[in-house]
């Protein structure tokens, strides 16, 4: 791992944007140990990744195979003590919304390359024997000169009764929604210009091991300078950490954040994604399963505001503790 850090991402993204030399790049939460490598290094350094029918995988497991599946989640008291703490900072006005995660230790017959092959998920990523990201969530991409950004906030299991409308009615997911995107859309307004919101709130289907679940996206769109190619670590650098998995405002918020979270998130919710030689691809670190030796552990969280139920928002951390595997 040591020797895969990069400390000069950003010069580097710069250099080989402007070079048109394709790249890996794999940005932890609190961009402490982020890792930028050429594009046809990764697999030999033990890096494998999909985006949609993009990869750079050799040999895939095609057969499934019958697994296990259990989970630890923290305890309710202890998620509705940070639970407090963060409502008392949000009624003190130093935040409006912050995302809130814990780990949940997970037991499970499948290896992290079984869940990495074998997992439905769009944007997928196997770091090493250390984690697997399955993640549903676009960060940004960046064709032709146009910046978009896809932020998702808002979860329901989707064999509730009339979910879709519940989720997209509910006062408190919509004003979550709407903090994020507003907060997506200035962050996008500083790398680019003509910045507007081409889609608001609308639904994306995930089929997990044991259900479905709905979660809500928007998408937001700027067009970037002619020479953008040659500031691509400048333009991911200035919109790191993503707005999603933090809150707003930001800065404040991720002092909160500190303060009330039981661990360090590590590369959960940092950025994983690609560069071409012509377009970038980036999603967000979500769905997470980390090794520790023999140990597993599986990071999830979501949105608090000051309209939150604490048990709705703790079934919810437990919700998305899950594989997609079906």
């Amino acid at each position: 791992m040591e020797n895969l850090v990069c400390t000069n991402y950003i010069e580097k993204m710069n250099n080989w944007g402007a070079a048109r030399q394709p790249f890996i790049f794999i940005i932890d939460f609190e961009m402490k140990t982020p890792v930028v490598i050429p594009l046809d290094k990764a697999a030999e350094n033990g890096i494998y990744f999909t985006f949609d029918n993009q990869n750079n995988i050799d040999n895939p497991l095609v057969e499934k195979k019958e697994f296990t599946f259990s989970k630890i989640p923290v305890s309710y008291e202890r998620f509705k003590k940070s639970f407090d703490q963060i409502l008392l900072e949000i009624q003190k006005g130093n935040s409006f919304l912050t995302n809130l995660t814990f780990p949940t230790p997970i037991t499970t017959t499948l290896t992290l390359n079984e869940i990495f092959n074998f997992s439905e998920a769009p944007y997928k990523l196997l770091f090493k024997d250390l984690f697997v990201v399955f993640s549903p969530e676009l960060f940004i991409e960046i064709k032709g000169g146009k910046i978009s950004s896809y932020p998702m906030k808002g979860t329901i299991d989707g064999s509730i009764p009339n979910a879709e409308s519940k989720i997209l009615s509910d006062p408190k997911e919509t004003a979550e929604h709407h903090t994020i995107v507003d907060m997506i859309r200035s962050d996008i307004s500083r790398v680019s210009t003509n910045v507007k919101v081409e889609k608001f709130r609308f639904l994306n289907t995930i089929q997990t091991h044991n259900k479905t679940l709905l979660q809500v996206s928007s998408e937001v769109t700027g067009e970037l300078p002619d020479d953008y190619h040659a500031h691509l670590g400048d333009i991911l650098s200035s919109l790191l950490p993503a707005g999603s998995i933090c809150g707003a405002p930001k800065i404040k918020t991720l002092e909160i954040i500190r303060k009330t979270e039981i661990y360090e998130r590590g590369f959960y919710t940092g950025v994983f994604g690609y560069f071409d030689g012509n377009d970038l691809r980036s999603a967000v670190m979500i769905r997470f399963i980390e090794k520790n030796g023999s140990d597993f552990q599986f990071k999830s969280g979501g949105g608090i505001t000051f309209s939150s139920d604490p048990i709705k928002e703790y079934q919810e951390l437990i919700d998305k503790v899950y594989v997609p595997i079906h």
